[in-house]
């Protein structure tokens, strides 16, 4: 007797979105209590900063929790001192499968003169999580512009790199 089953359903394809779809702008306002004994914002409350802009691209994108897996390496070219507004730009460079990578880009603007300098850049990469804290998939990003082209290829490197010292890590 033979038996006839039918091949499980693949899992639907998920929709890609636009990396306009995701970006995202953070402002704060450098204050007393955020900055050390010079008088400038402190280092961990800058990442603190990236971490939560990043992370608003990464839900607006995934549409679900997302938790941060890796922050690639951060400088600080420029000083932040009290009563200077940082402003944060963030955005999804390029989804893998679970993951994706999002750019963050730092300025600081001086309220009183209106400069503005750029102080930092990072690359975050976010894990989207289900209710029971599974990976779970994400849709692809489209770039649409020649920046976020570009973005999203370098995105692809880094991302060898980041698998590469991983590996290395383990041994």
């Amino acid at each position: 007797m033979v038996m006839m089953t039918t091949p499980p359903e693949a899992p639907p394809q998920l929709p890609a979105k636009p990396v306009r779809e995701s970006q995202a702008i953070y402002t704060e306002l450098t204050l007393p209590n955020d900055a050390n004994s010079l008088g400038t914002l402190f280092g961990g409350k800058l990442m603190q900063c990236v971490d939560l802009c990043a992370a608003i691209a990464a839900v607006r994108h995934a549409r679900c929790a997302v938790v941060t897996a890796s922050v690639d390496q951060l400088t600080f070219l420029q000083p932040v001192k009290i009563g200077q507004l940082v402003i944060l730009k963030s955005s999804v460079n390029r989804v893998f499968r679970t993951s994706m990578e999002v750019g963050v880009k730092v300025w600081v603007e001086d309220l009183a003169s209106g400069e503005v300098k750029h102080v930092s850049s990072a690359y975050l990469t976010f894990v989207a999580l289900d209710k029971d804290r599974q990976r779970i998939p994400i849709g692809p990003v489209t770039p649409e512009t020649e920046d976020e082209i570009r973005r999203y290829e370098h995105a692809g490197h880094r991302r060898e790199v980041r698998l590469q010292m991983r590996e290395a890590m383990k041994k």
